[in-house]
């Protein structure tokens, strides 16, 4: 089980915005195995959905990633697309300036691609080939503008608010979420007013991304097509992460053993 908490204004206190902590248990007698922090997990999670996503439906050539936000997911997204890719420059852009100078100072001290402020979103997201929206909004703003995404590219939007336009999917070839069950639940997420305009529906949804890594369905086709990934986050995924770390704890002997009985 992950508990998790959105605290936007945590940045005032050095803290993370998102602070978690999973707990295992053994599945036949309930008894607890392990408490771990999850706040790491949950952004490192992110940071490979997303570039699981681009290994699939982005250009191998892709040279530009443009990324809004600069919260602790970005991190992630950021050094994993620049793994993945053979980018000649990153833009990086936020609604805090000290936040988007910050966040490129760490990204330059750790990567060798070059990476550029950019004051707006417009500007970081002009003529990108891979376009990953995290940003933080309180209300509806079209941040990430459909003129914006040229033939070719990879978008990713995955705010909490959405920070697209309406007819953003009338331009793509293919739109894949990672569960169309969990797309179509809750108040929150960027595609959240496509799926209730039924904009985004079973009839114009590609797949899911399970079905193109498994092999079911083809990924990127040609190097023109117009390929979104909208990711909401799956708890079964952080209970498994956090499973494979309990087990590497175990063969290292690392960690702290708690009393429990």
């Amino acid at each position: 089980m992950k508990v998790v908490g959105d605290f936007v204004p945590n940045y005032q206190k050095g803290l993370p915005s998102e602070l978690a902590m999973a707990t295992l248990f053994d599945p036949t007698t309930g008894v607890p195995l392990a408490v771990l922090d999850a706040t790491m997990i949950t952004a490192a999670r992110t940071g490979a959905m997303t570039t699981v996503g681009a290994r699939h439906l982005a250009r191998r050539d892709s040279k530009i990633l443009a990324h809004a936000g600069a919260r602790g997911t970005a991190w992630w997204n950021v050094t994993m697309l620049d793994d993945l890719l053979d980018l000649d420059e990153i833009r990086v852009t936020s609604r805090r300036p000290e936040s988007r100078e910050k966040f490129v100072a760490e990204l330059s001290a750790e990567l060798t691609t070059p990476v550029r402020v950019c004051a707006t979103a417009e500007e970081a997201f002009d003529g990108a080939d891979v376009l990953v929206e995290a940003t933080r909004l309180t209300e509806p703003e079209p941040l990430l503008r459909t003129a914006a995404v040229r033939p070719g590219a990879f978008v990713v939007p995955y705010g909490t608010v959405s920070a697209v336009e309406l007819d953003l999917l009338d331009v793509m070839d293919k739109v894949v979420v990672d569960d169309w069950r969990e797309a179509q639940s809750g108040r929150f997420g960027s595609l959240r007013r496509h799926v209730d305009s039924g904009r985004l529906s079973p009839e114009t949804l590609y797949a899911e991304i399970g079905e193109i890594v498994a092999g079911r369905k083809p990924g990127r086709e040609n190097d023109a097509e117009r390929n979104l990934f909208w990711h909401r986050g799956l708890s079964l995924l952080d209970v498994a992460i956090a499973h494979l770390i309990l087990r590497r704890a175990e063969a290292a002997d690392a960690g702290t053993m708690l009393r429990f009985h």
